[in-house]
């Protein structure tokens, strides 16, 4: 499995810095270690270069309008599980939250860094949490509480509130309805007049993209629901260079060669046919992801005035007809 030691000994050898058969001394490898994570971590805001998005599902609180997100925020999940090499195997009930895509993981013995990379026989979200999942770093954990935490997002894109049917007062899984949210900018969060309004599900979502916590602010206070938020997944920084390298295919050849672009002014090459060469197949690599990645415009929907259009009774007093 390629690991950053390998991304960063084949840049260097691209560069002319190493020769065949030769691996970086400690110091070197940990200047371009840090190179490569910090262009890992400016990819998180280049569009078309994210591969998939984060689903963020929280049950919503009566008399709450406002919830933090990231390491230590207050949404998330709490269960019971266990790790054997990179297959975290979830057994304990979930006592709160949702176990999804992209949560960091944190507990007794846990490696920092640990992530959620892939389901298994977990499924996720509110259903068929237990079971298995694949996470980024290989270690041995015995049964323990764990604590999983989303990555503060740096957009909301879009969202929906799923309102469950119940049978004596308990929720029954797949048969709930779902009705869309939107997505409010800051002038249009300001113009509701009455923020604390009572609803019976939220309508609209303003996302405040705060350190070291984001902030999620939701309009109506709502009585129910559970909220389904969608965010371009972060990608994330290694740990160390022995750290294995989880990413679709395409992206090794990316970060090779992004990377080896990146370092040649460290090392001061000149050569305009190594410079040309070097340039074309790092903007060939990235442009094949972006190409891969694009997602057409939307073309169908609910029809905005279903879920912004200006009411015509007194709510629009409340509101400022920004709902």
């Amino acid at each position: 499995m390629t690991t950053p030691l390998d991304i960063i000994s084949d840049a260097l050898k691209n560069v002319g810095a190493l020769a065949a058969g030769e691996t970086p001394d400690a110091n070197t490898t940990q200047d371009v270690f840090n190179k490569l994570n910090n262009m890992v971590a400016q990819w998180s805001n280049e569009p078309g270069m994210v591969s998939y998005r984060t689903e963020i599902i929280f049950t919503t609180t009566p008399n709450q309008i406002q919830y933090t997100i990231g390491p230590g925020g207050q949404l998330g999940s709490v269960f019971t599980g266990s790790i054997s090499g990179n297959i975290l195997t979830v057994t304990g009930p979930l006592t709160s939250g949702a176990i999804t895509l992209g949560q960091t993981l944190t507990g007794s013995g846990i490696s920092n860094g640990t992530t959620i990379v892939a389901f298994g026989s977990g499924a996720g979200g509110n259903a068929n949490q237990a079971g298995t999942y694949t996470v980024n770093i290989f270690q041995t954990v015995p049964s323990t509480t764990i604590t999983g935490h989303y990555q503060r997002p740096l957009t909301i894109d879009s969202g929906f509130v799923r309102i469950y049917t119940t049978s004596a007062g308990a929720p029954i899984f797949g048969g709930g309805l779902d009705y869309p949210v939107t997505v409010l900018p800051l002038e249009s969060y300001q113009g509701i007049g009455l923020k604390s309004l009572n609803g019976p599900w939220v309508r609209g979502i303003y996302y405040e993209p705060s350190e070291p916590l984001g902030t999620i602010y939701v309009w109506p206070n709502p009585a129910q629901g559970e909220l389904h938020l969608f965010t371009p997944s972060n990608f994330r920084t290694f740990a160390n260079v022995n750290d294995p390298i989880l990413q679709p295919e395409g992206y090794i050849f990316a970060l090779e060669w992004c990377l080896s672009e990146r370092i040649m002014p460290m090392y001061g090459k000149k050569d305009p046919t190594i410079l040309a060469m070097i340039n074309a197949f790092a903007n060939q690599a990235k442009a094949t992801i972006k190409r891969s990645n694009m997602r057409p415009p939307q073309i169908a929907r609910y029809p905005d005035t279903l879920m912004v259009g200006r009411p015509r009774d007194a709510g629009y007093f409340l509101d400022g007809g920004f709902i």
